[in-house]
């Protein structure tokens, strides 16, 4: 297979058949090299060698009353983590502190929850005004199931971006959740982008989906077109109901990317969830095909700190993505 045509097609807006995204997916372990160049050609026409950083805070731990299976703050989990209610402000205006001390271009706040209450959604608001008042820092909400007044009143509270992600294919999503749907999470994103807020939506790989299902997700992402597209791979926790399922190998995830760079030449992508456990030490390879990386933890697991990060970004021939928020101006406090 000419991956670098797959790839010359992507960057004139051309998705790839079916049967090449099989060949993808299916490519011989000695052709990675290959496939990575092939998908660098197209990450480096939208996003040069710059590489973002991405940092989140979990606002609201471990009480969430949904059922997905690979989630440790779901109702049917039973992992040990830490459970407690929205942060105060002090917390969220520290985190944001945090993001900006390392080196973060955007500051993701994250709930467990079904959706937010009304009264979640106002101090939220309160907050992310103050913070965009006192840091260069793009503030993105991931707070489950939105309504649309919801997002509306995050939109003009200063929010630039809302994550909620497709997680898998419309045919496999009954088998990871069923206390809500794949059109729930899809009325969610319609919400947000309606409200004038930037999407970021992702994947979760490595949850028992057949490739048939990976290519559809892909697919469906694509028709999507969100800003930003997290690429999760399952970190299996213990407690939770995948917590047997086997790693994917780096080799595997490394393919996955570049499939998902193919599908989506102009999104920005960060390897996400699962990172450091999938990855192991191919993880600076991952940064041919994406273009962002999250930093210093995730919800309730470790991640590479951010001064590893940015060791790891510079030792591979990339460079951090600071230039817009240096460019800024600060508002007055």
């Amino acid at each position: 297979m000419n991956y670098h045509e797959i790839a010359r097609r992507a960057l004139e807006d051309e998705k790839p058949g079916r049967e090449e995204a099989l060949s993808v997916i299916n490519a011989p372990d000695d052709a990675i090299l290959r496939l990575l160049d092939a998908a660098f050609s197209v990450r480096r026409t939208y996003f040069g060698k710059k590489v973002q950083i991405h940092y989140l805070i979990n606002a609201k731990s471990g009480i969430c009353p949904e059922d997905c299976g690979y989630c440790s703050q779901s109702s049917v989990s039973s992992a040990q983590i830490e459970r407690y209610e929205l942060v105060d402000e002090e917390q969220l205006l520290e985190g944001a502190s945090r993001a900006e001390a390392a080196g973060s271009k955007r500051y993701c706040i994250v709930i467990s929850a079904r959706g937010p209450s009304d009264s979640e959604i106002e101090r939220l608001c309160r907050t992310v005004s103050t913070i965009k008042s006192r840091h260069r820092l793009s503030v993105c909400c991931s707070l489950g199931l939105l309504e649309a007044s919801q997002a509306v009143r995050l939109s003009e509270a200063g929010v630039d971006r809302f994550n909620h992600n497709l997680n898998t294919s419309a045919r496999y999503y009954p088998q990871i959740c069923s206390t809500h749907t794949y059109d729930d999470r899809m009325d969610t994103l319609g919400a947000a982008r309606g409200a004038g807020l930037e999407l970021c939506s992702g994947v979760i790989f490595g949850q028992g989906e057949s490739t048939e299902d990976i290519i559809d997700v892909c697919g469906a992402l694509s028709a999507l077109a969100p800003d930003s597209i997290p690429v999760n791979f399952l970190n299996p926790i213990g407690g939770t109901p995948l917590e047997g399922r086997p790693l994917l190998g780096p080799i595997t995830c490394l393919k996955l990317l570049c499939l998902m760079r193919f599908y989506n030449p102009r999104s920005e992508i960060r390897v996400a969830g699962g990172r450091e456990v999938q990855l192991r030490e191919l993880q600076p390879l991952a940064l041919y095909p994406a273009n962002s990386i999250f930093v210093d933890g995730y919800l309730t697991t470790p991640g590479q700190d951010s001064a590893a990060a940015h060791r790891m970004i510079h030792d591979a021939g990339f460079e951090l993505d600071v230039q817009d928020l240096a460019d800024s101006v600060l508002p007055q406090r």
